[in-house]
């Protein structure tokens, strides 16, 4: 029985809240290719509210 992936913030390699390094983790790329993909994405607005949203919701490692 395979385990199943599931989506955390984590506390390794956390800059504000870990949910880049938990997004980064989840899909197998660097946490700093999310970072920069959120900080373009925040420019328009729409990343620092999925950013909040993730911070909230997503369970800590």
């Amino acid at each position: 029985m395979t385990e199943q992936k599931r989506l955390y913030r984590l506390r390794s390699n956390r800059v504000l809240c870990g949910v880049c390094a938990g997004i980064g983790e989840y899909f197998g790329v660097d946490a700093n290719v999310v970072r920069i993909a959120t900080v373009l994405l925040g420019c328009t607005g729409t990343g620092l509210i999925a950013y909040i949203v993730a911070a909230v919701l997503l369970p800590e490692k």
